[in-house]
């Protein structure tokens, strides 16, 4: 049996999806891969959007659709990562943030958990028809960008981002 699953949130999660939050505004991380969990303090709110995200008809504007995932550790229900996967680009993803943004709960970290992750999501991805996936990571996370080379990625080019001024690498993972 699999230790750990993919979920997409709902409200068996709610107490860990505040834990999440909080966990990544104390330590002062981005919460990459977890669409709009950070400005948001309500956890139904924060469901709903998520389901609202997966659907053209129901995606609040300006955003593309993404299917939002927790990878949850089933021996103790906790949400040790959450990864999102973005169905196609608008002009920023197609050159800044890619198909897969993902995060791992900062007293999780260097355990496996975002190799493992992402992973678990590539199968997803190819059951969505996506079978050239872009990841972008900072140039300086060595953790993220071995992630990605452990699943396939290859190296692009890097990028600076415009709003925040960091440079970006960009990776390709090609699945059949």
């Amino acid at each position: 049996m699999q230790e750990y699953i993919l979920l997409r949130p709902d409200h068996t999660h709610t107490d860990e999806l505040y834990s999440y939050r909080a966990e990544f505004l104390a330590s002062g991380d981005s919460m990459d891969g977890t669409g709009n969990l950070r400005k948001t303090e309500d956890m139904n709110e924060y469901i709903k959007h998520c389901a609202d995200c997966e659907n053209e008809e129901t995606l609040p504007a300006g955003l593309v659709t993404a299917t939002q995932f927790v990878m949850v550790r089933k021996s103790d229900e906790r949400i040790v990562g959450m990864i999102q996967i973005r169905h196609y680009f608008n002009d920023y993803l197609k050159v800044y943030g890619g198909h897969i943004g993902y995060s791992v709960r900062p007293s999780e970290r260097r355990k496996g958990y975002a190799k493992k992750m992402l992973k678990m999501a590539l199968p997803v991805c190819r059951e969505m028809g996506i079978k050239n996936i872009l990841i972008t990571c900072l140039a300086d996370n060595v953790a993220s960008e071995k992630t990605i080379i452990a699943n396939g990625g290859v190296y692009e080019s890097t990028v600076t981002e415009p709003n925040a001024g960091v440079e970006l690498k960009r990776y390709w993972i090609s699945i059949d």
